[in-house]
């Protein structure tokens, strides 16, 4: 594989970074010395096959800098499956650089250049300041394939996990494709400016922030800090729980859509507030203490005792999303995922979306799980690919008879298969390609070894990926690191939070601004002030829009010491 020589290149290019001689960046910043824009065209980077394709000056505006953007690609290619591939990207440079470099990654299955811009309007930035409207060198990248490539239009709503019969394709999605970016990023920074960044940091939440934590573990060398956000380091795994909730709630209704209404997901986290907001000393719409809320809750209590009603659910009902929550088993009891945690968001828009209802109409309405997460569950996350026919019904069809015991061992294979009269070479398995290599038995040994730091946030009510699965993670760090993975690596709970945002929650805090202080100064976030947003349509009618909290370092939780509910200073973490 090429990743080892990209790391290679990655230390070779940058070893200011790689031995810590690295000047600051105030001072990296002093010193550059920027080139024109439109001189990055013909500058002979040392990248091997990677070209820039346009560079041209972007003027302020809607909070951004004056920055030099140039879009380019990297490694272009014919793949097995015999299409066109390059890791396409884009990189913004601004006029007042603060000597860092943040490589953004993104969500889905990538396939898209995304503006780089420090991934704003989610959990990273209070005051809605993204990276580069703090003075970062961005970096963005499709991760090596193009998903609204017109040769795959074929696969429908598949379209874009059509690349999982490339190998190299999976690889570049999985992890190479970070490994050269990086490199070109760094590479880029250093012509433009005429000094390297002093600094690197990695920064993505939902696949994303699986990015983060995979190059946490295989390059933890490399970026000075890491903040992966609900992170789907399990992804492959988690893919898994898409068939098994699909499953579980046909069992309800032949139509998913109709297996649990927007009422039916309120009353269970109204019944969830009910028994769990006080658990943290104080009633105030969240429940902070969700270890303890587990005990205590129990969804049985809301059965019909009749007819159904309003203020209940069928047993079907209760039975189905008990079977969803207790996550993935195969025949012989075996775990193939995590359990989830019940929370006060179950009942908001977006774990609705990815679970039971979309409301698109090119997907039949039907969830995010059951349109592109069956898609991917059958073109990238299991091998070899299953080809669907790519309409709604065909893909909840694939997941309704995903056998637990003959597919879900899909994602540990890998070699040769035929794949629609065409042998393929798979080196590497889904869970190889996707996940760090430490995964089941996390000790961050690159990242330790550097001293570089890693920031992790997750919604407890993430509809995608389960906070169960996250925290027991970083709990078996901890184990591994006789109790010290708080010095390299910090989890905080986000409680109501759906996927990577909203919810009733406070759900914007900075997490880019808390790692480059541990990163650069040494000061490890002991906690996270977070704030209710004013455009999320979600907030409690009597929370204040001005609410703050106190995100906890994992596993304490934000306990109420008196005062103003809607003050942080009013919580401790404890």
């Amino acid at each position: 594989m090429r990743s080892g020589l990209f790391a290679a290149a990655l230390v070779a290019c940058c070893p200011a970074v790689a031995t810590g001689a690295a000047p600051s960046p105030e001072e990296a910043a002093r010193t550059a010395k920027p080139i024109a824009c439109a001189d990055l065209m013909t500058a002979a980077l040392g990248v091997a096959d990677t070209k820039i394709t346009s560079a041209a000056a972007a003027p302020a505006g809607d909070g951004l800098p004056v920055a030099c953007v140039i879009r380019g690609y990297a490694d272009k290619r014919v793949g097995a499956d015999g299409k066109a591939y390059a890791i396409g990207f884009e990189m913004r440079l601004p006029d007042v650089w603060n000597g860092r470099f943040l490589h953004q990654v993104n969500g889905g299955n990538d396939g898209e250049i995304l503006p780089a811009i420090g991934v704003p309007g989610e959990a990273n930035a209070v005051d809605g300041k993204p990276g580069l409207a703090r003075g970062f060198a961005v970096l963005s990248s499709d991760e090596g394939h193009n998903g609204k490539d017109p040769a795959n239009a074929s696969f429908g709503l598949g379209a874009s996990a059509a690349f999982g019969l490339d190998p190299q394709a999976r690889d570049d999605y999985g992890y190479t494709g970070d490994v050269k970016m990086g490199e070109v990023g760094k590479a880029i920074v250093a012509k433009y400016y005429g000094v390297a960044p002093a600094r690197s940091y990695m920064l993505g939440c939902s696949n994303g922030g699986r990015h983060a934590m995979v190059a946490a573990s295989r390059m933890g060398e490399a970026y000075d800090g890491f903040v992966a956000g609900d992170p789907g380091f399990e992804l492959p795994r988690a893919a898994v729980q898409h068939a098994w909730d699909v499953q579980s709630f046909l069992t309800i209704d032949p139509d998913i859509k109709k297996s649990f209404s927007a009422a039916d997901m309120a009353l269970v986290a109204a019944k969830v507030l009910e028994v769990c907001d006080r658990l943290d000393g104080v009633k105030d719409g969240i429940v902070a203490d969700i270890r303890a809320c587990q005990k205590a809750f129990h969804l049985a209590d809301l059965t019909c005792k009749g007819a159904k009603a309003d203020d209940c659910l069928s047993a079907t009902q209760v039975k189905a999303l008990n079977r969803a929550f207790a996550g993935p088993h195969n025949s012989q009891g075996e775990q193939l995922y995590s359990d989830w945690p019940f929370d006060a968001g179950m009942g908001a828009a977006n774990w609705r979306f990815w679970k039971v209802f979309s409301g698109i109409p090119p997907w039949n309405g039907n969830p995010l799980i059951a349109t592109m997460g069956a898609a991917s569950l059958a073109e990238i996350f299991t091998t070899p690919p299953t080809i669907t026919k790519g309409d709604p019904d065909s893909l909840v069809d694939f997941l309704a008879h995903f056998d637990f015991d003959r597919d879900a061992p899909k994602i540990y294979a890998h070699g040769k298969f035929m794949v629609r009269n065409q042998t393929y070479d798979y080196a590497e398995s889904a869970w190889e390609f996707m996940t760090p290599p430490d995964a089941d038995d996390p000790k961050l040994e690159r990242l330790r070894q550097s001293k570089h730091k890693l920031i992790i946030y997750h919604g407890q009510s993430d509809g995608v990926f389960s906070f169960n699965s996250t925290a027991r993670w970083w709990e078996k760090l901890d184990a591994n690191l006789g109790g010290k993975a708080a010095d390299v690596a910090r989890l905080f709970a986000v409680p109501g939070m759906n996927h990577c945002a909203g919810g009733p929650a406070t759900d914007a805090f900075d997490t880019l601004g808390a790692i480059v202080d541990w990163a650069e100064k040494g000061r490890a976030p002991n906690v996270l002030i977070a704030h209710a947003r004013a455009d999320n349509k979600e907030l409690p009618t009597n929370w204040s829009s001005s609410r703050t909290r106190p995100l906890c370092p994992w596993p304490k939780i934000a306990r109420y010491v008196g005062g103003d509910i809607e003050k942080a200073e009013s919580f401790a973490c404890r």
